[in-house]
């Protein structure tokens, strides 16, 4: 799950012992519009040199983006070298639908799938209510994927818990039955604190899970947007101080983010991690300046 700590030199600059012996993987989101589009494949563009493991493409509450992420999810086949991995749900929809999904999914040639409960959608009032003919967890959806198709499953990881869940340990419980399920490996939520997921790690392996478990990383782009989007993710005060007066600042805000994300992966990095997920929100500076700090260099010219 993890490779030996590292020792840095105490007076080397934060960032010069790291060899970029890692593999990094990247999150995009479905477009809206042409403008979101062109965004989108421009991020993509500027990522894909870097060699990510896989590039993940989320599935909007309640199934709202299915066919702007099968479209986009269909093109990364069709148009580049990337490994796509299309996010599947089993919100609001019967097993005989979902089934129909990932047989689309496979018949253009996806093989990954990153595999949620999901978020209802919000006329639902926040609350999951399985379908009566659907699957009624993320587990069981994992093991519908793996006996439809001989797919690789990613799951969720909620290393300060998800916030439905009854205790700490039913969340882990539920995410050891989705990798015992037939998972690959879990991705976490975000967070800012090495010590929450270093401890998650630990609790996981002493349940008996041996899958990576790969950190997710958001850069903050938006500290008014992090906070809507933390549920139980703790915010130090120490971030919400590096990032006073900058909401009017973007330049500034950015750098700050980059730097900021940069030294938790440096932190992860020592700790032993070798594998990361960045949320770009689908802008590549900031995902790219941490992996360039880290040490991850193109292995291709960009297109």
């Amino acid at each position: 799950m993890t490779n030996q700590p590292v020792a840095f030199a105490p007076d080397a600059p934060f960032f010069a012992d790291l060899p970029g012996n890692i593999a990094v993987s990247f999150e995009f989101f479905p477009p809206k519009s042409e403008a979101m589009d062109a965004q989108l494949w421009d991020a993509i563009t500027q990522l894909a040199p870097l060699d990510p493991a896989f590039v993940s493409v989320t599935y909007g509450a309640g199934g709202s983006t299915r066919e702007r992420t099968h479209a986009t999810v269909a093109r990364l086949v069709r148009d580049t070298a990337l490994v796509p991995a299309a996010h599947l749900t089993c919100v609001g929809a019967s097993r005989a639908e979902v089934d129909e999904i990932a047989d689309r999914y496979w018949d253009v040639g996806v093989r990954h799938i990153v595999a949620l409960r999901g978020d209802p959608p919000p006329q639902a009032g926040g609350s999951f209510v399985a379908h009566p003919d659907g699957y009624a967890s993320a587990a069981e959806l994992v093991a519908g994927l793996r006996r439809r198709h001989d797919f690789d499953v990613s799951v969720a990881a909620y290393p300060e818990v998800h916030p439905e869940a009854l205790s700490a340990q039913a969340d882990l419980d539920n995410l050891k039955r989705k990798l015992d399920a037939g998972a690959a490996r879990a991705i976490t939520q975000f967070f800012f604190s090495t010590d929450a997921y270093f401890r998650f790690v630990d609790k996981a392996l002493a349940a008996g899970i041996s899958a990576p478990i790969l950190p997710g990383i958001m850069p903050v782009t938006s500290f008014a947007g992090i906070r809507r989007m933390s549920g139980n993710t703790s915010i130090p005060a120490w971030l919400e101080t590096m990032f006073a007066g900058l909401d009017d600042r973007p330049g500034p805000r950015a750098l700050v983010a980059a730097v900021a994300a940069a030294d938790l992966c440096r932190r992860l990095y020592a700790g032993g991690v070798r594998d990361f997920h960045f949320y770009t929100l689908n802008r590549a500076d900031q995902a790219y300046a941490v992996c360039q700090l880290l040490g991850v260099r193109p292995k291709e010219p960009a297109a």
